[in-house]
């Protein structure tokens, strides 16, 4: 079991997509999961939005930092973001983005490394 939900007991059903940045030292990264059209800003259930709430068997992995986006006045989108502070923090988000992967039938593809010169003469 792994899922999402924007609020307590409503399971989001739309897949965010979702992107990582680590820090240098390895000790800190961030999580931006974006949502378009989620279920959450459907109809009148906006204002049920308390947080992101990433739920598996380990237990609850909360942010409350999601935002909006509109589109012609209207909500489009929510974009969350998870900081993590310590490696511990994201060893437990990458095991639960592999439960939530193996669900949603998701991939990884890692950004491109910028390429090296050769200073070589």
């Amino acid at each position: 079991m792994a899922e999402m939900q924007f609020a307590r007991g409503r399971t989001e059903p739309v897949v965010p997509d979702v992107r990582l940045t680590k820090s240098r030292n390895g000790q800190e990264g961030t999580a931006v999961l974006y949502f378009n059209r989620p279920e959450a800003l459907c109809g009148e259930d906006v204002d049920a939005v308390t947080g992101l709430y990433m739920i598996d068997e380990e237990g609850e992995i909360v942010t409350r930092e999601v935002k909006a986006k509109f589109l012609d006045g209207q909500p489009a989108a929510l974009e969350a973001i998870y900081l993590m502070k310590s490696p511990a923090e994201w060893d437990r988000f990458i095991r639960f983005m592999d439960r939530y992967a193996a669900k949603n039938g998701l991939g990884f593809d890692e950004a491109p490394q910028p390429k090296e010169e050769n200073t070589e003469t």
